[in-house]
């Protein structure tokens, strides 16, 4: 039932963003249809439908910081579309699938452009300062990171699953270089908002992770 919920909220998040652009009914749905199947795949522990709707949520919190908010939003639903976690390409297969399938829909090319260069930003989690699109769009998929500590522990648990095929060794070793790169920036988020209330709660997060991990 949750599911199936999900996948209607979704699919109002969707028609709402392509409304401005006159997208055909058909042609909408089947787009949408192609994404609920990706982020669908069995694999997907954490990188699914959930995580999209939050990533959509927190964007819509932040959508006065957006110069483009329909970008920023489109760029949510394609910057995990193809996601193995073996592969080192994710987020340029991604943006390639958003270019393919976005100009299926007609949608402008110069807003084609700010979707997959938005996309791009999220390999590294780096945006220029004055780059507030990509750094809204950094900030809702970092959202995670400052939930409350049991929903923490979910998303960990899932990303754990997500590696599987790492034995324990290897998986801490790279995950605690992962919280670490975090920690270690001067700040985690971009946006305001984010920075004054959200900031506090992913280090206490990230910090309870990397005791966890210590502890394997």
């Amino acid at each position: 039932m949750f599911t199936e919920n999900l996948t209607h909220i979704l699919f109002r998040h969707w028609q709402q963003t392509l409304q401005p652009f006159g997208v055909n009914q058909i042609a909408m749905e089947t787009g949408f249809t192609q994404l609920v199947d990706s982020y669908s795949a069995p694999h997907r522990y954490y990188h699914n439908l959930k995580h999209i709707n939050h990533v959509l949520e927190i964007i819509q919190t932040l959508k006065t910081y957006t110069d483009n908010l329909a970008a920023v939003q489109l760029a949510a639903w394609f910057h995990d579309v193809v996601y193995e976690a073996q592969a080192k390409d994710n987020e340029e297969n991604s943006a390639e699938y958003a270019d393919k399938l976005l100009r299926n829909l007609e949608i402008p090319i110069n807003q084609i452009n700010t979707v997959t260069h938005l996309i791009l930003n999220t390999k590294h989690h780096q945006a220029d300062i004055d780059d507030i699109d990509s750094q809204v769009l950094l900030d809702a998929d970092l959202g995670m990171l400052a939930v409350s500590p049991e929903q923490y522990r979910e998303y960990a648990n899932n990303i754990r699953q997500e590696y599987s095929w790492l034995s324990t060794s290897e998986y801490v070793v790279a995950r605690q270089q992962f919280l670490q790169q975090f920690l270690q920036r001067q700040q985690i988020y971009f946006t305001p908002l984010m920075l004054e209330f959200a900031e506090i709660f992913a280090r206490y997060n990230l910090k309870a992770e990397l005791e966890i991990l210590s502890q394997s």
